[in-house]
């Protein structure tokens, strides 16, 4: 197994299956919203916004997996297979516990937070089931990041592949039988949709934690969670963890923030944010596999103390992610009225939604900076900047343009995409500084010092 890891440590041997199942993730979304906007322009409002909550939770279970996955990569390239085991099974047993906190704790807040957040009573009680039913099963989807995270850091990144794969096939079953009742199958519309949700992700969990016990066979010694208590695994995850969520959780927040101001400006408005996110994913989604392969190969390096090939492994992926980036934001642009077409007729969405694509072949270098050089900076150590950063950015330019442009300025969403295109270029060049200052060489988590 060894060897094997070895040769498939490639930016392309890691990433076409790290692309492929996010896209996968993506098109499982999209596939709701789709066929959702079959069934009503409402129902596809209420989802998105319960969905933008969702993404919030996420983030909590994304610090222990982010901080398990550059964790799992040093050990493995300082060749300290235990400690990466012990890692590995810490984590695990962290995010069971959050998975279920966090998701007892969205069933009993869930409605007053859809509340907070202005939505319109026409939508409440569709945002409110779907928010109960996904997010009451949050432990589900915690357990499969970590799993996954495991699995990728190990180079087994075609195996989380083929599961979001058979996920996604269950999801868009069941959400076909909820929503067009065929032999005579009841027709439950949002509910359909969240129960189609949560048990295609269950039986990918089931299936995913096979392969992870095949894989990674005697390297997951789960007694040592009943030895004693797991403190240097939990400081070090936290360590990583904490300040790598800070930054995902300061984003989702602020995004939660522009949502309400768009919310503001009218369902409308709120349906043509989702439909042009939903095409502006596929646009970003390449930076997004190139940035978790950079981040494993980066934390193998590190922890192999191979620090000039781990800089310069950075700036290379860095130029691939900004170029595909540019040329698909060019392409979605080219052909946005039929891709927008997919979802609506209404012609003041198609209109806006074209405008705003525009946008976001400004917006996506920025972006593909920030995605990448960030995922860098994890993998070596230096996990605080980004997110001092991101709180400053995010906080002191996003949200205030966004809403100074969109509501007193008058430009709604145009004003709001312009925000986002200020906050992505700020961060995303004082990252690329952070870099090259190199700091980050003397943070690695498996040696006091890293050497070149």
């Amino acid at each position: 197994m060894k060897g094997e890891t070895k040769k498939q440590l490639t930016l392309f041997a890691l990433t076409w299956p790290i692309f492929i199942e996010i896209l996968l993730h993506m098109l499982m979304g999209n596939a709701d919203t789709l066929m959702l906007s079959q069934y009503s322009d409402d129902a596809v409002a209420a989802v998105g916004v319960s969905n933008q909550i969702l993404a919030v939770i996420i983030v909590m279970f994304g610090f222990v997996a982010t901080g398990t996955s550059i964790l799992v990569a040093q050990h493995l390239g300082a060749k300290e297979r235990e400690n990466a085991g012990k890692v590995a099974v810490v984590s695990i047993g962290a995010n069971l516990i959050f998975g279920i906190v966090l998701g007892l704790l969205l069933i009993a807040f869930g409605p007053p937070i859809l509340k907070a957040m202005q939505l319109d009573d026409s939508l409440l009680q569709e945002a409110t089931l779907y928010l109960q039913i996904v997010g009451g099963f949050s432990v589900v989807q915690s357990l499969i990041m970590t799993a996954g995270a495991i699995l990728r850091s190990h180079s087994f990144t075609k195996d989380v592949m083929y599961v979001t794969i058979g996920m996604n096939i269950l999801n868009v079953i069941g959400n076909y039988l909820f929503i067009f009742g065929p032999f005579g199958i009841p027709v439950l519309g949002v509910t359909g949709v969240a129960l189609s949700t949560v048990v295609s992700r269950t039986i990918g969990l089931f299936v995913i934690a096979i392969l992870l016990y095949k894989r990674i066979r005697g390297e997951l010694p789960f007694a040592y969670l009943l030895k004693r208590f797991p403190r240097v695994e939990l400081r070090n995850l936290l360590k990583i963890g904490i300040p790598s969520a800070g930054e995902q959780l300061s984003y989702n927040a602020s995004q939660l923030v522009i949502t309400y101001f768009i919310a503001m400006m009218g369902t409308e408005a709120l349906t043509t944010k989702v439909y042009t996110q939903n095409l502006m994913m596929f646009v970003f989604l390449f930076a997004v596999a190139i940035g978790q392969g950079t981040q494993i190969l980066i934390g193998h390096q590190v922890g192999a103390k191979q620090i000039q090939a781990a800089y310069v492994r950075c700036f290379r992926s860095l130029w691939i992610a900004m170029t595909v980036s540019v040329s698909m934001a060019v392409v979605f642009f080219a052909f946005s009225t039929p891709l927008l077409g997919i979802f609506t007729d209404n012609p003041d969405i198609l209109s806006l939604g074209t405008t705003l694509l525009l946008l976001t072949i400004i917006l996506e270098p920025g972006r593909a900076c920030n995605l990448v050089v960030i995922s860098s900076l994890r993998a070596a150590g230096d996990v605080k900047f980004p997110v001092y950063l991101a709180i400053v950015s995010m906080w002191g330019i996003a949200v205030p343009i966004a809403y100074l442009l969109g509501l007193p300025l008058g430009l709604g969403l145009i004003g709001v995409w312009i925000a986002f295109i200020a906050d992505e270029w700020f961060r995303g060049l004082l990252m690329i500084w952070r870099w090259r200052k190199g700091k980050w060489q003397e943070m690695s988590f498996v040696g006091k010092k890293a050497s070149a």
